[in-house]
């Protein structure tokens, strides 16, 4: 097969890894990639919004599948423009990516279809949106509809901070477009897991939970980004719950969207929260999440590629083995500053060295070649990705690999997974 992967982060080096092993790949290219991808595929300087230049290298390569990465692509269409060529894509059509892409939209079905979700109502403008947050009482969770990187939600403890954060989205347009209407929800209060799910238009596949650590700083404290590390698996996520997500959640969401004209074909991440009413959905995603993709796909068993053809394509899933008892932890490395203003350029050193431990794979997030030299380009820079017999063997391993990388300004989270280990 010939194939073309969307995207140029750490989620998509972690999938350039996984789909490269497959024996059916006769060619992979990502565009535009990272200078980690480039050891599995051939990059292409091809932004991953850019539709009609994708398009015109998909029909000129003749690419068998195109994987996507990113939700922005697949929210503007690329997989609808892809469909209308002929072309399969791993990634659902707009009107399905919506899911991800408005959080009112999210709601909206979730409300429809009787799928459990915290309370919530929409607004366009500060006033009713306040007056709401006094009728619900704080705290109080303030949602971008709209695609805000990861940084589109602020959790509210009181009153006053609902008030700023309805100022920062509808009157100061902090977030753009995609703050001109928000989603005010009530605050959940339990365990937050992601989950992963294959679908194919009709029928879902379950794949595995992670639990991702979204603010900057230990302790869970600071603002929000990215994503600064996960683990998997999630104790709390047994069997028991996985099956009660995919009758209670998954099977309903997909159900949904195609009874509404809207097939989903790709990977579901469903974000949740485990409250003490059982497990409600706290948001929606059309693509794998970032970091949790590099710490579910170095314990995933077996051949990735037939699972994204079927999801591709409406095809029957192939047999899958049971996922393996070892556990990951992927740390992201970041740059100084992260997620506000920082500095790039800065020469890298010690990956090789960190790669050469047992267990260990560095996945580039946001990386550059500069005179031969690695330099950092992005906010998130590395993703240190181990694998263990246990979830402490894999931390030690992930912590002592980081040891010997080196950057100016290098800052990470130093607790990724310790409150689970212990």
């Amino acid at each position: 097969m010939r194939i073309l992967l969307i995207g140029g982060g750490g989620r998509e080096h972690a999938l350039a890894w996984k789909i490269a092993q497959s024996p059916s790949v006769e060619a992979l290219f990502a565009a535009p990639g990272n200078p980690g991808i480039a050891r599995h595929a051939v990059c292409v300087p091809l932004a991953a919004d850019a539709l009609d230049g994708l398009l015109a290298f998909a029909r000129r390569e003749r690419i068998d599948l195109t994987v996507v990465g990113p939700e922005a692509p697949l929210v503007a269409g690329l997989a609808d423009r892809f469909a209308e060529a002929g072309l399969a894509v791993f990634g659902p059509v707009a009107q399905a990516a919506a899911i991800e892409g408005s959080k009112a939209f999210a709601k909206g079905l979730m409300e429809r279809h009787e799928i459990p979700t915290a309370r919530f109502a929409t607004f366009a403008a500060a006033a009713p949106a306040r007056r709401y947050c006094r009728e619900r009482g704080a705290p109080l969770v303030i949602k971008a509809d709209g695609l805000a990187g990861g940084k589109g939600a602020i959790v509210c403890r009181t009153l006053p901070e609902a008030d700023e954060a309805i100022g920062e989205c509808l009157e100061r347009k902090a977030f753009g477009v995609a703050g001109s209407t928000v989603v005010v929800e009530e605050f959940l209060v339990g365990e937050e897991v992601s989950f992963f799910a294959l679908a194919n238009g009709n029928d879902v596949l379950p794949l595995a939970a992670a639990e991702d650590h979204k603010t900057v700083f230990d302790g869970d404290r600071g603002p929000n980004t990215g994503g600064m590390g996960a683990h998997s698996p999630v104790a709390s996520f047994d069997a028991a719950m996985e099956r009660r997500v995919m009758e209670t959640i998954v099977r309903p969401t997909i159900a949904a969207l195609a009874k509404e004209g809207a097939p989903y074909r790709g990977v579901l991440y469903v974000g949740l929260m485990l409250t003490a009413e059982g497990p409600k959905v706290l948001e929606f995603n059309c693509r794998f999440g970032d970091p949790e993709c590099q710490a579910l796909l170095v314990r995933a068993p077996g051949d990735l590629v037939p699972l994204l053809v079927a999801a591709a394509h409406g095809g029957s899933w192939p047999e899958v083995g049971g996922w393996p008892a070892r556990a990951s932890v992927c740390v992201s490395l970041a740059s100084g500053g992260y997620p506000g203003k920082y500095r790039t350029g800065m020469t890298i050193d010690g990956v090789e060295a960190a790669e050469a431990r047992p267990g260990v794979r560095v996945f580039h997030a946001g990386t550059a070649l500069r005179d031969g030299r690695l330099v950092t380009e992005g906010g998130r820079v590395l993703g240190v990705t181990a694998v263990g017999d246990d979830l402490a063997t894999a931390i030690a391993r992930a912590y002592g690999a980081i040891g010997e990388i080196r950057f100016e300004g290098m800052h990470y989270r130093s607790d990724i997974g310790r409150r689970r280990s212990a």
